[in-house]
C-alpha cells in the first residue's frame, strides 16, 4: 500500500509539472476593433491609390500583338527569357529597365519608361509601333513587382504580386498572417523614395490604417513585423517550467526510491 501512494504521488506531480508547462494560452488579436458593431452600412475614408512608376531595374512584361503571327513571336520573345531570379522563387522573365530608363524592343528599338505608369508605357509603345505595324495592341504589366515581409508571420519571405494594386493587409495575407506573436499595433513599413529610406508605422488594430499613405504598397516595400514581449516572456517561462518539471520528476522519483529499498 505504502508502495501504491508512493507511484500515485509520483504520477501527481508528474501532473501538476505538466500543468506548469502547459498554462500559458494566447488569443489571437483581432483587427479593426475600433469598427462599430451594427446593422447599419458606414462608409471608411480610405488612402488615395498611386499608380507605381516604372523605375530603373523593374522587369516588365510587354506583349505586343500584331497581325503578323512572325513578327509577334519576335517582339514577345524577351518575355520568354529569364531575365533574373531569385534563390527558392521562379526566375522573372521580361525586359529589363536599364539605368537609362530604356527597354530595348526587337524593331522597335529603345523606348523610355522610367517614370511612366504602365498604362502610359503601353501607350507610348503603342504610338512608336505604329511606325512599323498595322494595329498593334501593347500590354505592359510589372513582371517582378515585390514586396517583402519579416518578423512575426506565418510565411516571411518576398512576394512577387499579381497586380499593382496590392495593399499591406494583401501583404501579410499573403505571408500567413502575423503569428499570435506579432505586435498588430506596430507593424513598420520601409520605402525608398527618390533615393532615400523612409518609414511609417501601422496600427492593424484601428481602421485610421485605411487613411494611411502607407496603407497601398510600392515597389521593394518592406513589412516587419515585431514580436510583442509576450514571445520573450514565454519562451523564458516555457524554460522555467521545464526545469521545474524536470526536478520535480527526478525529486518524486529518487524519494520512490529511497522509500522502496
Amino acid at each position: 500500500m505504502h508502495k501504491y501512494q508512493l507511484e500515485k504521488s509520483f504520477l501527481v506531480a508528474l501532473f501538476v509539472s505538466f500543468c506548469f508547462t502547459s498554462c500559458y494560452t494566447t488569443k489571437k488579436s483581432v483587427y479593426f476593433t475600433d469598427l462599430v458593431d451594427s446593422a447599419s452600412k458606414r462608409n471608411i475614408n480610405t488612402a488615395v491609390f498611386k499608380e507605381p512608376l516604372i523605375q530603373t531595374d523593374d522587369i516588365l512584361s510587354i506583349t505586343v500583338q500584331t497581325t503578323d503571327p512572325t513578327v509577334t513571336a519576335t517582339l514577345n520573345q524577351a518575355n520568354a527569357n529569364t531575365a533574373s531570379g531569385s534563390s527558392g522563387q521562379t526566375a522573372v522573365t521580361g525586359y529589363l529597365v536599364n539605368k537609362n530608363g530604356e527597354v530595348q524592343i526587337p524593331i522597335i528599338g529603345n523606348v523610355k519608361v522610367a517614370g511612366l505608369t504602365t498604362l502610359q508605357a503601353s501607350e507610348l509603345i503603342t504610338n512608336k509601333s505604329l511606325h512599323d505595324f498595322k494595329f498593334p495592341s501593347v500590354q505592359v504589366r510589372f513582371a517582378n513587382y515585390k514586396v517583402n515581409v519579416l518578423g512575426e508571420v506565418n510565411r516571411p519571405g518576398s512576394y512577387i504580386l499579381p497586380n499593382e494594386k496590392v495593399s499591406v493587409i494583401d501583404a501579410i495575407s499573403l505571408a500567413g498572417d502575423l503569428t499570435i506573436y506579432g505586435k498588430r499595433e506596430n507593424v513598420l513599413v520601409i520605402r525608398e523614395h527618390d533615393g532615400h529610406k523612409e518609414y511609417a508605422r501601422l496600427n492593424l488594430g484601428s481602421s485610421e490604417i485605411f487613411k494611411s499613405p502607407y496603407y497601398y504598397l510600392t515597389q521593394n516595400d518592406l513589412i516587419y513585423v515585431e514580436a510583442s514581449k509576450a514571445k520573450i516572456s514565454t519562451a523564458n517561462d516555457a524554460d522555467t517550467f521545464r526545469n521545474i518539471s524536470i526536478g520535480i520528476a527526478i525529486i518524486t522519483l529518487i524519494s520512490i526510491l529511497i522509500r522502496t529499498k
